[in-house]
């Protein structure tokens, strides 16, 4: 669970709500009709402009911006450098025994196969490069689905306001209940700015942080499969993956080696 995307959205719904509490009446902020238009209204356009097997997993697209499957760079890089010195001592075919063990990677799984196959290097990185395209169109067009909400919360939300204003202009006699059908007609536009910039827009965001992540370490393991099968020192081969970990990493990769010396 990502705690910080968690207490980031609680964080904006309690302080967002907290300051219209401060108007006295919270109840002047609840208005069943807006919220049929602006969540009934918003979720019925974005079933419609997805289909249906997207539908099906929104839930899980959803719970991807709430937890990371993404797997520890430090360790993958340890794991790459442990099977360049594998390589290096046994031949390449000895890793056949370690791909087999890779149950939860399949990726680092297909491409150590791929080299003890024998195949071409360039055919290797033509092979997981296209995978990892395919990839990113996956996330690209999972995300869309709760890009579509954040262009839709507003719309709904004016649509509402619009359908207030009718109502409310179409009885002037009662010039007292002006004010406060003009408070209602608004209601909806604030329902649909709340659900673009307090959900959906925050899920996007993250997501796309989330396949950025996964991308990274796809790329990563790409290069360093590549580096083993040219022959590369394991030295060498650590080094080149180090240029994919930030600063904070790189040191706990360092500190990780001082310690297993030390031992």
């Amino acid at each position: 669970m990502d705690l910080m995307t968690v207490i980031g959205l609680l964080v904006t719904w309690v302080l967002v709500i907290a300051a219209m509490m401060q108007g006295g009446n919270g109840m002047a902020y609840v208005n069943f009709p807006s919220i049929l238009i602006t969540v009934g209204g918003t979720s019925g356009a974005m079933i419609a402009t997805c289909p249906a097997d997207r539908v099906k997993i929104a839930m899980g697209i959803i719970k991807s911006a709430f937890i990371s499957h993404n797997k520890d760079m430090v360790v993958l890089v340890q794991t790459i450098v442990s099977f360049a010195e594998k390589a290096r001592r046994e031949g390449l075919l000895s890793l056949e025994g370690s791909a087999a063990e890779l149950t939860d990677n399949e990726f680092l799984r297909k491409s150590i196969q791929l080299v003890v196959d024998g195949t071409d290097p360039e055919l290797v990185r033509a092979i997981l490069d296209t995978e990892i395209g395919i990839l990113e169109s996956r996330h690209v067009a999972n995300k869309s689905l709760i890009d579509t909400g954040a262009e839709l919360a507003p719309a709904f939300g004016m649509i509402g306001t619009l359908v207030g204003l009718i109502a409310m202009l179409g009885d002037l006699t009662n010039v007292d209940a002006l004010g406060p059908g003009m408070a209602v007609a608004l209601i909806t536009t604030l329902y649909g700015s709340m659900m673009a910039n307090m959900v959906f827009i925050p899920l996007s965001k993250k997501l796309a942080v989330r396949s950025g992540e996964e991308v990274l370490s796809l790329e990563l393991m790409v290069e360093g499969i590549l580096a083993i099968q040219a022959g590369e020192n394991p030295r060498i081969v650590e080094e080149k993956l180090k240029v994919y970990l930030p600063p904070k990493q790189r040191m706990q990769l360092e500190q990780s080696k001082s310690g297993g010396g030390e031992q």
